[in-house]
């Protein structure tokens, strides 16, 4: 028979092991990854956030032209001759000694529809400004005269061939995109995103006194 300070001894002892192996099995494993919240996770070397780009409206990916032309394509005088949605042919190299104000635009774009009653106000009012529109979209010509009732303009305006757009023009990497071709036929000034009157006769008439006062 087992003395009783025996049986004590041999419980604690028992105990004992039963703690240290329960110690060793905690130690194998590993700590649960916390549940993720949907974001991709934050990197070390992460830069500050840039200043806020001007609102416009990009395509969809799937929408993109597939054979983009080179960035070099775009020219300082560029050429269009392009058929409008009312079968006229609209040539920038006939309008020579006027400013024209060439707008990439679309009907899904918001920004661009926001725009249109201001450029063609503009158009309408100064003699020297005129506007064409290009729509850089796919989309049937009924449809756009559809839309054009809804919202008229005083310009021409033309449907553009999104997998072959002029290459005189960079392709737009947002819309709206707005090129100011100077009496010389030379591209002044361009702006991505929204612009009004103010914005384009303040670029005329930067870009004219600079070309009224000859550089030293």
């Amino acid at each position: 028979m087992i003395p009783s300070h025996r049986k004590s001894s041999l419980r604690s002892l028992s105990a004992l092991a039963l703690a240290v192996a329960a110690l060793s099995l905690g130690a194998c494993q590993q700590p649960q990854t916390p549940a993720s919240d949907g974001k991709p996770a934050a990197t070390t070397d992460a830069k500050p956030a840039p200043a806020p780009a001007p609102a416009v409206d990009t395509k969809p990916a799937d929408a993109k032209p597939a054979d983009a032309p080179p960035a070099d394509a775009a020219s300082d005088t560029p050429e269009l001759r392009i058929a409008t949605i009312d079968g006229k042919t609209y040539d920038l190299a006939e309008r020579r000694g006027r400013w024209v104000v060439v707008n990439f635009w679309a009907t899904w774009c918001a920004p661009c529809i926001k725009e249109m009653p201001e450029l063609s106000a503009l158009d309408t009012m100064r003699d020297h400004i005129e506007v064409i529109g290009l729509a850089y979209e796919e989309i049937e010509l009924a449809d756009m005269q559809a839309f054009l009732k809804k919202h008229p303009v005083s310009y021409p305006i033309a449907i553009l061939d999104v997998a072959d757009p002029p290459k005189a023009f960079d392709t737009p990497r947002g819309l709206p995109m707005t090129y100011l071709i100077g009496p010389d036929g030379k591209v002044a000034e361009k702006f991505l995103g929204p612009v009004d009157a103010k914005k384009i006769e303040a670029a005329i008439a930067k870009a004219s006194a600079q070309i009224a006062v000859p550089k030293a």
